[in-house]
C-alpha cells in the first residue's frame, strides 16, 4: 500500500515501512536522523504514483493487519454499520483517537477499509487506533453485550443525546451515508440516539456526526 505526506511518515512505525520515495530535500535531514533508507525521485513519479498532494513524500508500507473482537481492551468503542466512503473512515478513525477510543469495529463486506485515503484523512492517527474486521455487525454487538458493553445507535427520531446519562461501557454505532443503520443493528441496539436538527436540512455527514456524539457521550458519562 502507499501512503504519502508528512505527517503520515511522523506517525508511522518504521517497522511498517517498506520503501521510501522523496523529490524535496528538506525531507532528507528526518529520514536520515531516523536512519530510514530512501530513493531520490523526480516530483513527476510521486505525482503518478499517488492521487492528493504528497508534500514530496509517498511511502511503501505493508497492508494494514486489522485487529479482531477480543482485541478490544477500552471502554468505549465506535462501531461502523456499512461506512463506504473512505474520507468519513479516515475522518472518525481521527476523531476517535482525539477523544481517546482505541478501537473502531467494521464489517468486512461493503465497507470501506484502510487504503492509502483512510491513512492521509487520519493524518496518523491510524497508528494509535486498533481497526476490528468482523464478519457480522450483530454478532460483535452480541459479544460486547457479554462484556458488559450498551449500545448506542445513532438514528433519526431517538433519544436527544444531551439528555442521557451513558454507561461507563459503551459502544456507539454509526451507520451507512445513504441508508443509516441496518434494521437488524438498530433493534440489536439498547438505545437509540439523534442529533436535535433545527435547519432545513435533516441530516449530518457521518464523520461529523460521529465527532458530535463521541465528545457528547463523554461529557455525559
Amino acid at each position: 500500500m502507499l501512503v504519502y505526506g508528512r505527517n503520515v511518515l511522523k506517525e508511522l512505525d518504521s517497522k511498517k515501512i517498506k520503501k521510501i520515495y522523496i523529490s524535496s530535500k528538506e525531507i532528507i535531514p528526518i529520514l536520515k536522523q531516523n536512519k530510514l533508507k530512501f530513493d531520490f525521485v523526480p516530483k513527476q513519479k510521486l505525482d503518478k504514483m499517488v492521487r492528493g498532494n504528497h508534500q514530496g513524500i509517498v511511502i511503501e508500507i505493508h497492508d494494514y493487519d486489522y485487529y479482531n473482537i477480543n482485541d478490544i481492551e477500552g471502554n468505549f468503542v465506535v462501531i461502523l454499520d456499512h461506512i463506504e466512503d473512505p474520507h468519513n473512515l479516515g475522518a472518525i478513525i481521527r476523531t476517535c483517537e482525539c477523544a481517546g477510543i482505541k478501537e473502531i469495529i467494521i464489517p468486512k463486506d461493503r465497507c470501506a477499509t484502510i487504503n492509502e485515503t483512510v491513512v492521509k484523512i487520519s493524518a496518523g492517527a491510524i497508528e494509535h487506533v486498533k481497526v476490528v474486521m468482523v464478519t457480522n455487525i450483530n454478532d460483535a454487538i452480541n459479544k460486547l453485550k457479554d462484556k458488559g458493553f450498551f449500545i448506542y445507535a445513532a438514528q433519526m427520531n431517538g433519544k436527544d443525546y444531551r439528555s442521557i446519562t451513558y454507561n461507563d461501557k459503551k459502544a456507539l454505532v454509526i451507520g451507512n451515508e445513504g441508508s443509516g443503520i441496518s434494521k437488524l443493528v438498530q433493534e440489536n441496539s439498547d438505545v437509540i440516539i439523534s442529533i436535535p436538527m433545527k435547519g432545513q436540512i435533516n441530516s449530518l455527514n457521518a464523520s461529523v456526526s460521529a465527532g458530535i456524539l463521541i465528545y457528547g457521550m463523554i461529557a455525559n458519562d
